[in-house]
């Protein structure tokens, strides 16, 4: 029993160091998808924003103070960034990226691990729209 209870606590402990410490590569989840479809599934957010002047900076602004939030690559120079934003507990990444399409602007979240986020990116996209004065 002691052994079942030893082995249980290792792989909880390689899946937590998996989900922290997995790199991230730019090249995987800097995109947007093309053509923009529906999102996938659950975890996934496809949201198109009217632009104002200003609207994509005042938007990483407030994705920027967002809690355990970064950017994984992209400037608003380049007009596309990626932001990986990380569950309080487990770590759990979820990528959002952020691009100009004409007159508009796209937020693409997305999960990395599991089938399901219980709504945690489309609730995130919601109050950053809020934030905007884009509806939430």
């Amino acid at each position: 029993m002691m052994k079942l209870s030893l082995l249980i606590g290792l792989a909880l402990l390689a899946a937590f160091l998996w989900v922290r410490l997995a790199p991230s590569d730019p090249a995987r989840w800097h995109q947007l998808p093309d053509p923009e479809p529906a999102p996938r599934g659950p975890g996934h957010v496809l949201a198109r924003l009217e632009a104002q002047a200003g609207d994509m900076a005042a938007l990483d602004a407030i994705i920027r103070d967002t809690a355990r939030t970064q950017v994984l690559a992209g400037s608003l120079e380049d007009g596309m960034i990626t932001y990986v934003t990380r569950s309080k507990w487990w770590g759990f990444p979820d990528y959002t990226t952020l691009a100009r399409r004409g007159d508009d602007l796209v937020l693409y979240a997305r999960l990395r691990f599991g089938a399901s986020d219980f709504g945690v990116n489309a609730a995130r996209v919601g109050k950053w729209r809020g934030r905007l004065g884009q509806g939430g």
